[in-house]
């Protein structure tokens, strides 16, 4: 009785741990280089197929990404999120007309949004 009883109470936590950790996660690094804003986000384990990213009209990047996972075995544990819905409130105003890019490579997310009152320069 006491071990079902702990077990149910170890997968609760499992749960409320698995929604902070989407609260938070993916940890980001946002910087402004040549013209453009730079976010780079950490979605590690995700298919790029499974994410997308968009540009609102009060100058916030959302990023959501969805994963499922198939486990053979007995489950214990699992801290890593099944979803991610991160809204992010860009620092600076940015071209919503303009080339905005994302890559996807080894689990990072990088984005190009070109800022707003910038111009690139080109030197010949």
């Amino acid at each position: 009785m006491m071990n079902v009883i702990m077990r149910e109470i170890g997968k609760k936590l499992d749960e409320l741990s698995r929604e902070f950790y989407e609260s938070v996660i993916p940890p980001i690094d946002m910087y402004e280089e040549g013209g453009e804003l730079v976010v780079v986000a950490d979605l590690a384990g995700f298919n790029k197929d499974k994410i997308s990213v968009r540009l609102s009209a009060q100058n916030e990047l959302i990023i959501n990404a969805e994963r499922e996972i198939q486990y053979i075995g007995t489950k214990y544990a699992t801290q890593r999120p099944l979803k991610i819905h991160k809204v992010i409130r860009l620092p600076v105003k940015v071209k919503r007309d303009s080339q905005v890019t994302a890559k996807y490579e080894n689990g990072v997310l990088t984005i190009r949004i070109p800022v707003e009152g910038s111009v690139s320069i080109r030197i010949e």
